[in-house]
């Protein structure tokens, strides 16, 4: 154990030692039903869940082993295990330096354990399994089985308190929200409205969000997941704002839509197709519905105003904890055809119905909502309708 100095183990966790150890114990059974003896697993998303770690050094090497008998270990660079000491309950970390090989270090940590001939899983999926990783584990390891989709399970449906979480999040997207809705003006820049979403949410309490606010003006707004670039908005422009905000690493998201001047019909018609849509989209979520009821009622809005070629995508999706590259969980639930999972109390989905004229505008609304034990939960206050402001 190194020197930690003044650092408290556990002091910046997001959750008390219980929540984690029956975290644990849920991911444990998992395995046992998938006939593995551990796993390894490498998502910052999937080792937050279960040991509270958090970094933004994810993008060096960090991978916690969770086997089915015995404590877990962590694996981590020097760098960050005080960072680990902080946030987490663990107390076998694994430390390697700089100089080390990272993979050739897990290696020894699997073979001074005796964990070498165990039926290991790892979650072939993950972002940050680079081949070469997966490759050079896999010559020294053999057959190493999949485990993707284990502690996702334990993920998608959200405790009492992670839904707190949300709700915090979600305050703060609204604060963030209003302040873009205040900056806009003839003259202003996207660059202005962005500082005072990200401004104003962080100062009503969020961190580091999982992606980059989408906002983008004029012209610029009919290009899906565009963002700020400096462009000054000018009388007759569309404005599409999408942001997230951030809680104990619990994300929540909100689009919303304004129009400096008078707006198109089209515009006009499409924005109303979108309220209704989103609207059919939240009616249809009940426990015990599919994932793709909600989107086939926000299709169906869509198909008949004559939108179908105006939206090719999912109706919504999983959020919760997410790092960067996504403020989603999109890899775990999404709400779109074909999806037959069941709708269960405690599952968390931003809904963002959105139309556009490709390289004109966009227009959309959405709400990061819980499901309950009725039906469903809308985690923020701002209002929906067409933000217009006189040129």
């Amino acid at each position: 154990m190194q020197n930690v100095g003044n650092i408290v183990q556990g002091s910046q966790s997001a959750f008390a030692p219980e929540e984690y150890r029956g975290r644990v114990q849920r991911a444990r059974r998992l395995l046992t039903d998938a006939g593995l003896d551990l796993m390894i697993i490498t998502g910052p998303e999937n080792i937050f869940y279960l040991t509270g770690q958090q970094t933004p050094g994810y993008y060096t090497f960090q991978a916690m082993v969770l086997p089915v008998d015995g404590e877990p270990v962590f694996v981590i660079r020097q760098l960050e295990y005080f960072n680990f000491i902080s946030n987490t309950f663990i107390s076998d970390a694994a430390i390697y330096q700089d100089g080390d090989n990272p993979v050739n270090f897990l290696l020894e940590v699997l073979r001074g354990r005796g964990w070498l001939n165990s039926r290991i899983g790892i979650d072939k999926r993950g972002w940050f399994l680079p081949i070469s990783v997966y490759e050079a584990l896999q010559e020294k390891l053999g057959v190493i089985h999949d485990a993707a989709g284990i502690v996702e399970q334990l993920r998608a449906v959200k405790s009492p308190a992670e839904i707190e979480k949300m709700a915090l999040a979600a305050r703060y997207v609204d604060a963030g929200m209003k302040a873009g809705r205040d900056a806009i003006a003839a003259g202003a820049t996207e660059n202005d409205l962005v500082a005072a979403m990200m401004g104003q949410a962080i100062a009503a309490g969020s961190e580091y969000v999982g992606m980059e606010p989408l906002v983008s003006t004029g012209p610029r707004s009919g290009v899906p997941h565009g963002t700020w670039r400096r462009r000054r908005i000018a009388a007759g422009d569309a404005v599409f704002l999408e942001m997230s905000a951030t809680h104990d690493r619990y994300h929540a998201a909100l689009m919303r839509s304004a129009w400096l001047g008078t707006p198109p019909a089209v515009a006009l018609d499409m924005e109303k197709t979108c309220q209704e849509a989103l609207q059919a989209a939240l009616d249809a979520i009940r426990p015990g519905a599919t994932c793709e009821t909600p989107h086939i009622a926000c299709q169906r809005v869509i198909d008949r105003a004559g939108y179908t070629e105006n939206f090719k995508k999912r109706t919504g999706y999983s959020i919760g904890i997410a790092f960067a590259p996504d403020w989603g969980e999109g890899a775990i639930l999404s709400l779109y055809s074909g999806i037959t999972t069941e709708l269960r109390p405690g599952m968390t989905f931003h809904i963002p119905p959105a139309l556009r004229v490709y390289g004109e505008f966009t227009v959309g609304v959405s709400e990061t909502i819980v499901v309950t034990e009725t039906g469903y939960r809308v985690l923020g206050s701002t209002e929906r309708p067409l933000y217009q402001l006189g040129s």
